[in-house]
């Protein structure tokens, strides 16, 4: 397994520092900042280390409520709610600095059968016949800003190949539609808790930056600012985030500076696996003017 996965997978096992007390390092995607994904994967992770393996997490909301600092740890607090006869309820605190910066409701439950039903998968063109990002980026070349040029073209875990992707340099309006395949760069063990971390910390990709689609705008234009406010993740059915999963996203609404993004995960059997929902920050300061 690659380094940068084998980080990964460390990044969201935390160190248990106290009874219902946890505490992950962080990592820095380039931004300065930690990505939402590492926050809500690690979250994830502090729950469900205090629930019984037999119970999976089935959804979870979550609040990003500050920026949060790459270059320091990050403590998650668990309070358990509830342990109810099926279900078992759990509250995350994420906290940096002496300050909260995000929280978690998770649910879990215990596997019993009941009615299946799912939406089709849509059309897509396969993910063998795309470019990776990593390769996209490598085509923009010396185009690329040079700050952010080593992070567009570094060896990622989790590997993403976009169905229509846009010149990020050069945008022009389409439809806040996407098709994006997913999975991890290398074979993973057999646990479904790690796919279930690894899926919600890829769910924060590409969403927000659908929003941006009709405007001819992308989170690289100047005087863009863009930031998750919200997530939330409900798992259907078992799934392996090392076989390609299609991420279908739609964003129904942009109004007031904020933009709403649906999203579906199928897997190559057309199977609805899970659904993502997410309202962000798409703010854009006109010259001369800041946070």
């Amino acid at each position: 397994m690659r380094d940068v996965l084998t980080e990964l997978i460390t990044l969201l096992q935390l160190e248990r520092i106290e009874e219902n007390l946890f505490r992950g390092p962080s990592q820095d995607l380039g931004w300065g900042q930690v990505f939402g994904g590492q926050v809500l994967g690690q979250a994830l992770s502090a729950a469900e280390q205090t629930v019984p393996d037999e119970r999976p997490c089935h959804s979870l909301h979550g609040y990003f409520l500050r920026t949060g600092d790459a270059t320091r740890p990050i403590v998650y607090e668990v309070d358990r709610i509830r342990d109810g006869r099926s279900f078992t309820t759990r509250r995350v605190v994420a906290i940096q600095g002496g300050r909260a910066i995000f929280n978690l409701s998770a649910s879990f439950q215990v596997v019993e059968p009941g009615y299946d039903h799912h939406d089709p998968a849509p059309d897509a063109t396969p993910p063998e016949d795309l470019l990776s990002e990593r390769e996209l980026a490598r085509r923009l070349g010396d185009r690329i800003p040079k700050p952010l040029r080593k992070r567009a073209t570094a060896e990622r875990p989790i590997e993403i190949r976009p169905v229509d992707p846009i010149n990020p340099l050069a945008p022009e309006p389409r439809p806040p539609h996407k098709h994006v395949w997913m999975r991890a760069a290398d074979p993973l063990p057999d646990d479904p808790g790690l796919h279930r971390k690894l899926l919600a910390y890829a769910s924060d990709f590409h969403l927000l930056t659908t929003a941006l689609r009709p405007h001819g705008v992308t989170w690289l234009t100047r005087g863009m600012q863009v930031a998750s406010l919200d997530h939330a993740m409900w798992f259907h059915r078992p799934f392996r985030v090392d076989d390609w999963l299609l991420y279908d996203i739609v964003s129904p609404s942009a109004s007031g500076a904020r933009g709403l993004v649906r999203g579906r995960f199928f897997d190559r059997a057309g199977r609805l696996v899970a659904s993502t929902a997410q309202e962000g920050l798409m703010r854009q300061w006109s010259k001369g003017t800041g946070p």
